[in-house]
C-alpha cells in the first residue's frame, strides 16, 4: 500500500504548458514505459531500498540505455548523444527517479566526456566518448588534494614534461569511485611561475599505470566510496593532455559549471521525498505513539514546497541555458538548496526510525537492512554540504552575485 496523504500534483509534470505540451506528455510516456519494461528489477530494488549502487549495477543499466541509443540524454547526436533538449532531458530523469532507476554515472557522461568534446583534441575524442557510452571506461576525478579543497587553484600534484610524456607525483583525495575506475581525469601543476590559475593542466591517466596507489577511505556512513590516489613517478603520454598546457583551469570551470547544475539532482530528492513519505505513513499506521506526526508531516510538507522551488529554479536555469543567457549565481544557489532539503529529509526519516535504525546499522556490520540503510542514507548525506562545493563557498558565491561585492 502507498502512502497518499502527501502527494504534491508537481511531482510528476512536464514543464511546460504551451503549445508543446503534447510533445513533452508523449516523450514522457515513451520513457516510462521504456523504463519499467528495461529496468531490471534488482536493479530497481536496490535503488528503491536506498543502497549503494556500485560500477557492476551502473554499466548493466548503462548498456541498457547504450542498446536503446539513449547512452548519453545530455549529448549532442554528433557525439553518440540523443540530442535531446534540456526539457526531455530533466523530463527524462524525472521519470527515471519516479520509476526507481538508477541515476546516470556522472563523471564520464556529465564531466569529462563534456569536458573532452569542448577542448579535446579529434583522437580524443574518437577513442575515449565511445568508451564512456558503452561503460568500457569508468572514470574518477582527480581534483582535490590534502591542502587544496575550496581553493582548488593551490593544487601541488606536478607534472614534469619530458620528450615523451609527463612525470606526475603527488596525492588527490576524496576521490570518489577511484577503486572502481579506470580512468582519472587529472588535474596537475605544470608551472610553478605563472599565476596559479594559470600553472594548471588536466591529464587523462590510466590509473594501471605503474606508480599509482589508491587506498580507501573510510566515511562514517559505512559505504567505501571515497579514496586517497598517490602518484610516484608516473609516466603520462603527451597526447593525453586535454586543451592546452597551463590552460586546465578553464577546463576545471567548464566541468564544475556543468556539476552543479544537473537535471537529476532534482529528481533525486523528489524521489527521496517519496520514501520518506512512505516509511512517515507506514510507521503511523504501525502506531508509534512516540513520534510527532503532525510535527513531521508539517516538516515534510515543507520540503514538498522546497523541492517545488528547486524544480522551478532548474527549470529556469534550464530556460536560460537554452536561449544562451547567462546563468549567474543559479547553479550554487540550486547546489545550496538541494544539498539542505536531502540532509532535512534523512533526518526525517532518523526521527522516524529512530534507535532501531540504528542498532540495525551497528550490529550487523552494515549489512543491507531496510532499517539501517536509512541511518547511512543519513550519514551518507553530511557530505552534501561538503562535497562539490562546500556551502561557505557557493554562499559567497550567491553573495556576490546579489550585492556586487
Amino acid at each position: 500500500m502507498q502512502y497518499q496523504a502527501l502527494n504534491p500534483d508537481f511531482l510528476s509534470l512536464p514543464l511546460t504548458g504551451n503549445a508543446e505540451a503534447g510533445h513533452y506528455l508523449d516523450f514522457q510516456h515513451e520513457v516510462r514505459e521504456f523504463a519499467d519494461k528495461q529496468c531490471p528489477p534488482d536493479i530497481r530494488a536496490r535503488v528503491r531500498r536506498g543502497e549503494k549502487i556500485n560500477r557492476d549495477l551502473f554499466s548493466r543499466w548503462q548498456k541498457i540505455l547504450y542498446e536503446r541509443g539513449w547512452a548519453a540524454p545530455g549529448w549532442p547526436k554528433e557525439y553518440g548523444g540523443t540530442g535531446w533538449n534540456l526539457r526531455e532531458r530533466m523530463i527524462f530523469e524525472e521519470v527515471m527517479a519516479d520509476l526507481d532507476c538508477p541515476p546516470l554515472y556522472h563523471h564520464g557522461l556529465g564531466h569529462i566526456g563534456p569536458v573532452i568534446m569542448h577542448f579535446g583534441t579529434d583522437e580524443q575524442k574518437s577513442h575515449y566518448l565511445p568508451r564512456i557510452l558503452n561503460a568500457s571506461d569508468w572514470w574518477c576525478q582527480g581534483y582535490s588534494e590534502p591542502n587544496s579543497g575550496s581553493d582548488l587553484a593551490s593544487l601541488q600534484t606536478r607534472a614534469e614534461r619530458h620528450s615523451t610524456h609527463y612525470l606526475v607525483n603527488g596525492q588527490k583525495i576524496w576521490t570518489s569511485h577511484a577503486h572502481e575506475a579506470n580512468m582519472i581525469y587529472l588535474l596537475v601543476r605544470t608551472s610553478q611561475e605563472a599565476r596559479k590559475q594559470e600553472g594548471i593542466s588536466l591529464l587523462l591517466v590510466d590509473l594501471d599505470t605503474p606508480g599509482i596507489t589508491i587506498r580507501p577511505i573510510q566515511t562514517i556512513d559505512g559505504w567505501h566510496h571515497v579514496n586517497e590516489v598517490f602518484f610516484e613517478n608516473v609516466r603520462v603520454p603527451l597526447d593525453r593532455l586535454v586543451g592546452e598546457e597551463g590552460k586546465g583551469w578553464q577546463c576545471a570551470k567548464y566541468l564544475l559549471e556543468r556539476e552543479r547544475l544537473p537535471p537529476a539532482s532534482v529528481s533525486q530528492l523528489l524521489r527521496q521525498w517519496r520514501r520518506v513519505a512512505q516509511l512517515l505513513w507506514e510507521s503511523r499506521h504501525q502506531q508509534h505513539d512516540s513520534h510527532d506526526f503532525a510535527t513531521l508531516n508539517r516538516q515534510l510538507f515543507q520540503l514538498a514546497a522546497q523541492i517545488k522551488g528547486a524544480r522551478e529554479m532548474l527549470a529556469s536555469a534550464i530556460d536560460a541555458i537554452m536561449q544562451e543567457r547567462q546563468l549567474g549565481a543559479k547553479p550554487s544557489a540550486l547546489k545550496l538548496l538541494c544539498s539542505s532539503i536531502a540532509q532535512s529529509l534523512t533526518e526525517i526519516s532518523l526521527h522516524v526510525t529512530g534507535p532501531v535504525g540504528t542498532q540495525h546499522f551497528l550490529n550487523t556490520a552494515h549489512e543491507q537492512t531496510e532499517t539501517g540503510l536509512w541511518l547511512q542514507n543519513y550519514l551518507f548525506t553530511r557530505s552534501k554540504t561538503i562535497a562539490g562545493g562546500t556551502t561557505e563557498i557557493q554562499r559567497n558565491v550567491v553573495a556576490r552575485a546579489l550585492l556586487g561585492a
